[in-house]
């Protein structure tokens, strides 16, 4: 959900996520306009479904650094402040924990799963700015289909299916989870 039509910048988007309304709420700043994320119990499960995983892997082979909802700006952009669902960062690229604001770089591997309230073309352009400004690997999770689409820099878009596995390809060497288990707590 927009909040307002007007544009934003990074600055007017601090001010405003710093509002004691705001406190418990998860906004993001898209080209200039604050979005509220609005994630659902399912939104929820899936992200634990990947993010636990995904922890696990990295954390037992020292690779790097697994969050889920950090804020990401990049420099010298001024009207976007982005909230990945769950988030890779390579352990050569680390930067040091940020304890306020946004971390100035963009993640290894971004993870959106798609809230009811998301369009496929809203999702897709995440993934192109994800990759225009750093990002190496994005996944698009659909929980409707059951299906995620695989987005790199250098290749066209994979969408898997239930039966298929992911894997974190040279960005994540090593891992794979099937499909069937990112979906697993959300099974009817």
């Amino acid at each position: 959900m927009t909040i307002r039509e007007q544009l934003y910048t990074v600055a007017d988007f601090e001010s405003f996520i710093n509002l004691p309304q705001n406190t418990d709420r998860h906004f993001e700043l898209i080209n200039g306009g604050i979005v509220e994320k609005m994630p659902t119990e399912e939104h929820s499960l899936i992200i634990g479904d990947i993010y636990f995983p995904l922890r696990t892997f990295v954390d037992q082979h020292n690779l790097g650094r697994v969050a889920f909802e950090v804020r990401r700006k990049m420099p010298g952009d001024d009207h976007n402040a982005r909230l990945p669902d769950v988030e890779f960062t390579a352990k050569e690229r680390l930067l040091p924990v940020v304890r306020q604001g946004a971390v100035p770089q963009m993640p290894d591997l971004v993870v959106e799963v798609k809230s009811p309230d998301d369009s496929l073309l809203k999702l897709r352009e995440k993934a192109v700015y994800y990759l225009s400004n750093g990002a190496r690997l994005v996944w698009l999770v659909f929980p409707d289909r059951q299906q995620i689409e695989v987005h790199t820099a250098h290749s066209a878009v994979a969408t898997l299916g239930i039966d298929d596995t992911i894997d974190g390809m040279d960005v994540i060497p090593g891992f794979s989870l099937p499909v069937r288990d990112i979906f697993r707590s959300v099974a009817n």
